[in-house]
């Protein structure tokens, strides 16, 4: 018994090294899109309001999709570096780029059609044209996102965060004073504001392709472009295409409660508050998500070198950390919930009723954050085909039917949205946890071994 929890108190170590910096890098990243938008919320009502669609619309239509895709390489990349195929790696990730950067192609078409898209969904004219010009402008930045996650989870498999976390912090250095350059002094406005986010994501794809070029940390996992590359691409999309429907699948149920809240009855001041509700959980979202970056690295790892124990140990260590640090959030947030709404706005009716949601904001940050680890297991597992069957039931099918009855039928207002929002979340965390608690890693790992020396699915 003690055996048992002192590989659990070894490998808390092993997970805090990672999972620490990695909080850092996600948050660094995230803060681009946020400096962009409170510059521009100095220029105008007008500018602001598009640049806040066009963001929510480029998320939903294109940053989320390579985002997911990007996930495969967790998998891919993760079991190959434990299995030793250092090689592969480096095939994996320019698969991926070149995969990704195909896709950016018709996602920056349909950029080009952003007004048309939004006013053919109710949207005002003239926020509209300024959301179409500002993702317009945004189009290069699609490109340098798809290499960047890319490189960005080539990294992370092989547990190399420091790089990320100097190169990201680096990064944000160089994107406020470009971004305030552009926006105020060269007078581009909200074009000044996409186009330093795209300068900005350039920057960071150069620092970290030197990193994986030149240093001598990647010299066994570095490869070059081969035939190899262009075969590997058929495998890639197999794990990518569910992988993109994980992580689709819950980002839109977000964009869906938003749209539901317009129809309301005080539609401003409900959005007001489910928008704000929504900042606060999204604000959180990172720190789960790099305790869920950091299990799928560790199961991968593990799975790939054949060591089940150790993938079930690494599971339960960061189970440990997460669900500590995720009941002291949601404490927090339930006592300081009066108060929350004064963060975001003066009007004692929007912090009233963010207060009255703050039990359910609480409920979220766990069954949220559970959620968002047990999805890097899967991930890690090659369980992703699962994970998005999952995810379409637990939002689409009960989730937002279960909001849209207390919302419309019984008249919970935005408080029924975001409760079929927690009922979604709460079954997701569930099924994923069920699946994680009865696989059996002897056989996961056999699977996986057959999958790399043999090529077998």
């Amino acid at each position: 018994m003690w055996g048992k929890w002192r590989a659990v108190v070894k490998e808390l170590k092993i997970v805090s090294y990672v999972a620490a910096p990695m909080v850092v890098v996600t948050v660094l990243q995230y803060l681009l899109q946020v400096v962009s938008v409170i510059m521009v919320g100095h220029l105008d009502d007008l500018s602001l309001s598009g640049v806040s669609i066009a963001t929510s619309f480029t998320n939903v239509t294109g940053f989320s999709l390579l985002f997911g895709m990007a996930g495969a390489l967790e998998t891919l990349c993760g079991q190959a570096y434990g299995a030793e195929q250092y090689q592969k790696l480096g095939i994996y990730t320019h698969t991926a780029i070149i995969s990704l950067v195909l896709i950016c192609i018709p996602i920056s078409l349909l950029w080009l059609f952003t007004d048309k898209l939004l006013i053919l969904a109710g949207q005002d004219h003239s926020i509209s044209l300024v959301a179409r010009k500002y993702s317009v402008w945004l189009i290069p930045g699609l490109f340098s996102y798809g290499i960047l996650q890319s490189i960005v989870r080539y990294l992370l498999t092989q547990s190399m965060i420091l790089p990320m976390l100097f190169s990201s912090f680096a990064t944000l250095c160089f994107h406020v004073p470009i971004c305030w350059a552009l926006v105020f002094r060269v007078k581009l406005g909200s074009i000044g504001a996409a186009l330093a986010i795209c300068l900005s994501s350039w920057f960071n794809v150069l620092l970290l392709g030197f990193y994986m070029k030149y240093s001598s940390a990647c010299e066994k996992t570095r490869a070059e472009l081969s035939k190899d590359v262009f075969l590997g691409m058929r495998e890639f999309f197999r794990f990518a295409i569910p992988s993109a429907g994980m992580v689709c699948l819950e980002w839109w149920s977000y964009e869906v409660l938003i749209l539901l809240s317009g129809l309301l009855p005080n539609p401003k001041m409900e959005t007001s508050v489910l928008s704000i509700c929504s900042t606060i959980t999204c604000l959180h979202y990172y720190v789960p998500y790099a305790f869920g970056a950091t299990a799928s690295t560790r199961v991968s790892n593990e799975l790939g070198a054949g060591n089940p124990q150790a993938a079930k140990v690494a599971v339960k260590a960061i189970m440990v950390i997460a669900v500590a640090e995720m009941v002291i959030v949601s404490m927090m947030l339930f006592f300081c919930r009066n108060f929350l709404g004064y963060a975001f706005s003066k009007e004692k009716e929007i912090v009233g009723n963010v207060a009255d949601m703050g039990p359910f904001i609480s409920l979220s940050i766990i069954t949220d954050g559970l959620q968002v680890v047990l999805s890097g297991v899967a991930r890690g597992s090659g369980w992703q085909h699962l994970g998005a069957y999952v995810n379409l039931g637990a939002y689409y099918l009960v989730g937002t039917p279960v909001g849209a009855v207390l919302t419309f039928a019984l008249h919970f207002r935005g408080k029924g949205l975001w409760i079929g929002l927690l009922t979604g979340s709460s079954v997701q965390a569930i099924l994923l946890a069920l699946r994680t608690s009865f696989t059996n890693w002897q056989k996961q790992a056999s699977k996986t071994r057959e999958r790399l020396f043999d090529g077998d699915s």
